[in-house]
């Protein structure tokens, strides 16, 4: 058997343990301590947000900023259709009506067309959207211009969805920072990684100290264990903030790196025409989390998915939209079949930062074998 490749593991340095071995050293390894806050202000100066709070997860991030939001029960909530379920359970959590809207084909994001179509509608229907969790998908930013202009005429908050997006930029402003709230993940499989974790950030202090105490468990100032609302243990440990901080040194050689894995990819497979690639505008900097292909029909891309799978090589189709997954199937959906066709033609390759050049050539060899 060959050696897996997988689509996109965890990269660490080492640099990782310095900060993982001073909490050891301290005793500091209780959820709190000086790397939560220390990985709280490096968020806050590679993003210019004005405060952050780092989170066991992003989705436990998108539920905070939900409830941050004042949403409650059949409140409904415009999502991304084309994304992962995390952005949209939260929206359940709250017992919110989830409502999703399709994607536009130049960045595969929310459509701004007809995310004023679905606005309009709920309005006529008697219900305004209470928020709209927007999502950067695969690190490429979404037409924030244009779907900042519709939220603002309307006055719905955005909850910026950023999870696969650090280290991206949309006309030279960092993803995450455009909504009333954002939200990162650190999962493993993501630009940069704590283990498990999250982060929440706002220009609103007082959003992201509220988001801590509710994470905190919600605890009110008193001598004994106090309660006047539901909290939630949402907080990043200090030992996993710690890796977090190593991690942070090096975003920035992260994106490098998987942005030279996709032009790889592109100059090697560009003579084949059944194949193509998500282009950026001038006006964004995506950060090229997964490099992701088209191919010109579900067989073809079936055959590519099977025939890397014969390789030991994982690859995994594109997102399979929201609004038809059998848990959310029977809310409000506003489509026009861009996410639907993607889905059904697209594959994620293997895109990992540390993955090696001989690695990456075994993927473009299985690809050109089987054109």
């Amino acid at each position: 058997m060959k050696e897996k490749i997988w689509l996109s593991s965890p990269h660490l340095t080492g640099e990782e343990q310095k900060y993982v071995k001073q909490a050891f050293d301290d005793n500091w390894v209780a959820p709190l301590g000086p790397n939560v806050n220390g990985l709280e202000q490096d968020i806050c100066k590679y993003t210019g947000s004005k405060a952050c709070s780092a989170l066991s997860s992003g989705t436990a991030a998108i539920h905070l900023a939900l409830i941050l939001l004042g949403i409650e029960e059949n409140d409904e909530v415009i999502c991304s259709s084309f994304t992962f379920s995390a952005s949209a359970n939260p929206i359940r959590y709250q017992k919110a009506i989830p409502v999703f809207v399709d994607s536009e084909k130049d960045t595969w994001n929310m459509c701004p067309v007809l995310l004023e179509e679905a606005i309009k509608d709920r309005i006529h229907k008697g219900k305004t959207p209470k928020a709209i969790v927007l999502v950067h998908l695969y690190g490429m930013p979404a037409k924030m211009d244009e779907i900042i202009a519709v939220a603002s005429q309307y006055k719905i908050p955005i909850i910026e969805d950023a999870a696969e997006a650090l280290g991206a930029f949309y006309k030279d402003i960092p993803m995450g920072t455009f909504g009333e709230l954002g939200i990162f993940s650190f999962n493993g499989n993501k630009i940069i990684t704590t283990s498990g974790g999250g982060a929440l950030v706002s220009d609103n202090p007082e959003y992201c100290k509220r988001a801590t105490f509710l994470a905190t468990q919600a605890r009110d100032d008193a001598p004994h264990y106090q309660h006047t609302n539901i909290g939630f243990n949402y907080r990043m440990s200090n030992i996993l903030a710690g890796i977090g901080r190593g991690q942070m040194e090096v975003l920035d050689d992260r994106v490098n790196a998987r942005r030279n894995v996709f032009d790889t990819y592109v100059n090697a497979l560009k003579s084949i025409e059944e194949i193509k690639f998500l282009e950026e505008s001038e006006e964004v900097y995506a950060n090229r989390w997964l490099t992701t292909i088209l191919l010109e029909s579900y067989e073809k891309r079936e055959a590519v998915r099977l025939a890397l799978q014969d390789e030991n090589i994982e690859a995994r189709p594109l997102w399979k939209p929201m609004h038809l997954q059998p848990v959310f199937d029977t809310f409000p959906k506003y489509t026009n079949g861009v996410s639907e066709d993607l889905f059904h033609k697209g594959l994620c390759l293997p895109s990992g930062s540390n993955m090696t050049n001989l690695q990456q050539q075994r993927v473009i060899d299985a690809i050109i074998k089987l054109f």
